[in-house]
This record gives structure tokens, C-alpha cells and sequence, in this order.
């Protein structure tokens, strides 16, 4: 038996899940020392799981953008996070001009309304230029050609708008109206009121998109695209204008998400889509690449983990300043993925011929 197991795998297979089983023994461990010394009450890890969902679903709609291109073009879009900073940081400059006439603190909900159509104007722009100006002329290359260009595109971009709005961090504007925690039906919720917007303004856009893809004609055919690209345009699809589509609908998820963003962190510049682009990738590779509700899952289990791992698992393990290794919490939680399930939460949704 001990025979066939080595014939089976190889020592790197061995190795791999050396470190997978002792990563998990970690968490574990953590966990229980943790939990064990009742250093936070039950409040506190509520507040925990909120941020995360909070946090987890600005991942998500920026995750949607990475599996929507992966499913039709088969590529990792790395420039993905660019085109997120582009309508965020754009919207910066509307915002502050909203906040010194005053219109943010009279009419918020259409100051956002404004300032999300603003970001999704960009997103899309930049996502619509970058498929047609970098990717487009590669379509027929390897995978590693598009791959590198995607890099080069994430660069150029990340110093075009240090050229443009500056290298210096932005303050966003506040919104009076959400401050503090969530009054409704003549209570006070556990929940800050921006988290809850955060919340329900991206799992509204979640839904339209799952919509979407399912239900609309244009959704059935970047279904029928991403199944077979020949087959498609054999029966009548324009198969450049459906990939110009799911380029221009990821882009809008990530303008929103640009907006959810600031909302809850205050904060942009010009390398601001470095980090989020990376954890949404990480999160779409969790739930299964190329598969939209994985990459809706990965995102916010991505988030409530990246929330709760730190206190939970780190503090448990005797590390100090736990919160500065909360992106080590994000990559780990990927490496057990890749190690024990490679496809991802939901499985890779690939034919066996394109795989």
C-alpha cells in the first residue's frame, strides 16, 4: 500500500501537504487557545463578523471582474485592481467638489448615486480600453503572453494615475447621515450604518449580475461564449462584442466596489488597487475561478477570515500585533485551498476540453 501511495505521489505532493497539515494544526490550535481564554466576549466577535462581511463583500464584486474574464478569455486579468482605482479615484475629486457645496450632507443618497455612477463610468472606460488596446491583439498567443502583458497594463496604469491625481494618500469626504450604528424599526442595531449600506448595496449588485448572466440574452451568450468560442460564432454570437461586455460588466462591479471601499476606509491613491485586486483574486481562486456565486463565496469567506483570523488564530499562537499579519491570514487560507482543493470551494466550471 505504502508502495502504490509513492507511485502516486511524488515527495514535492508530500511535502505540500506536510506544510498543509501543519498550517491547519496551526489554526486549530490558535483557535482553540483562543477561544479558551475568553479574552473577547461575544460582542466583540460580532463586530469581527460584521467588518468581515463588510469587507468581504468589497472582494466579491471585485472578484466578479477576475472570474467573469477568466471564464471567457481564460486569463488572470492582474490589471483588474487598476481598473478598480481608476473610478474610485476619479469619484474623489466629484466628492470633494459635492462636499464643499454642501450637497453630500442635503441629498446623500444621490451624492452617492452620483458619485458611483461616476466610478463605474471610469471602471468601464479603463476595462473597455484595456481589453482593446492590450489583450485583443494577443488573443490567439499563450496564456503566459496576455498573462505578462496584464502585468505591464497594472503598472502602466498605477503610474498614469500617480501622473495624473498625484502620489499622495486622498481623504474621501465623510457622510454625515452614516455615521454611527443603524436605527431602524425604532432600534439600535449591532451594526455601524455604512457597514450595513456596504453590506446591501453589494449583494444587490451580486444579484443583478447573477441575474444577469442567467437570465438576460447577453448573459446567455457570454455563457455560450465561454463554452465554446468557434462554436459561438459559428451560430451568430459576436464573439469580440460579448468579450467587450464582460470586460465593461466587470468593470462596473469594480466601480461600485470602488465606492464600498472608500466608504468604509476613507482613503485613496494611486496604488491603492494593488492590495484589494490581489485579495480579490485570492478570494475568486477560493470560491473556484470562473465560477460567478465562488467568486461571490470566496469573497466574503475570504473577508470574515482576514476579520476574524488575527484575533482568533493569532493572538492564540502568542504572536503579537496579530492585525499586521492579517493579509498572512488572506495567503495562508489560500495555500490550504490550493493544497486540498485546487478547483476551489465550488469547482472550476470548465469543460475537460478546455481545461
Amino acid at each position: 500500500m505504502f508502495h502504490r501511495f509513492m507511485r502516486r505521489h511524488d515527495t514535492t505532493d508530500i511535502v505540500m501537504w506536510l506544510i498543509g497539515f501543519g498550517l491547519l494544526a496551526a489554526v486549530i490550535y490558535g483557535s482553540f487557545v483562543t477561544l479558551s481564554s475568553g479574552k473577547y466576549d461575544a460582542s466583540v466577535w460580532l463586530d469581527f463578523t460584521i467588518f468581515g462581511l463588510a469587507q468581504g463583500s468589497v472582494y466579491a464584486l471585485i472578484a466578479l471582474g477576475y472570474t467573469l474574464v477568466y471564464g471567457i478569455l481564460f486569463m488572470i486579468n492582474f490589471a483588474h485592481g487598476e481598473v478598480f482605482t481608476g473610478g474610485v479615484f476619479t469619484a474623489y475629486f466629484v466628492a470633494i467638489a459635492l462636499e464643499n457645496s454642501g450637497f453630500i450632507e442635503r441629498h446623500w443618497v444621490l451624492s452617492l448615486l452620483i458619485l458611483m455612477a461616476v466610478a463605474m463610468t471610469v471602471s468601464v472606460l479603463v476595462a473597455v480600453v484595456l481589453e482593446r488596446i492590450a489583450y485583443r491583439p494577443l488573443r490567439g498567443a499563450p496564456r503566459l503572453v496576455p498573462l505578462i502583458t496584464a502585468i505591464g497594463a497594472s503598472f502602466f496604469l498605477q503610474y498614469t494615475y500617480r501622473g495624473i491625481y498625484g502620489s499622495g494618500i486622498k481623504t474621501y469626504p465623510d457622510f454625515p447621515a452614516l455615521d454611527g450604528k443603524l436605527n431602524m424599526f425604532g432600534r439600535e442595531w449591532p451594526i455601524l450604518t455604512v457597514q450595513a449600506l456596504v453590506i446591501v448595496v453589494a449583494a444587490l449588485m451580486m444579484i443583478f449580475l447573477y441575474w444577469y448572466v442567467q437570465k438576460t440574452k447577453a448573459g446567455k451568450a457570454m455563457r455560450a461564449v465561454a463554452e465554446d468560442k468557434e462554436a459561438a460564432a459559428l451560430m451568430g454570437i459576436d464573439v469580440d462584442r460579448v468579450i467587450v461586455n464582460t470586460f465593461a460588466l466587470g468593470g462596473s462591479m469594480a466601480g461600485v466596489a470602488g465606492i464600498l471601499y472608500a466608504l468604509l476606509f476613507k482613503q485613496v491613491n494611486a496604488f491603492m488597487g494593488f492590495i484589494p485586486g490581489i485579495k480579490a483574486f485570492t478570494a475568486a481562486v477560493l470560491g473556484g475561478i470562473g465560477n460567478v456565486p465562488g467568486a461571490m463565496l470566496g469573497g466574503l469567506f475570504l473577508g470574515i477570515v482576514e476579520s476574524l483570523g488575527p484575533s482568533l488564530i493569532l493572538d492564540g499562537l502568542g504572536i503579537p500585533s496579530p492585525y499586521q499579519l492579517k493579509d498572512a491570514i488572506a495567503f495562508t487560507l489560500l495555500v490550504l485551498v490550493l493544497i486540498f482543493r485546487p478547483s476551489g470551494i465550488m469547482g472550476e466550471r470548465l469543460s475537460e476540453k478546455k481545461a
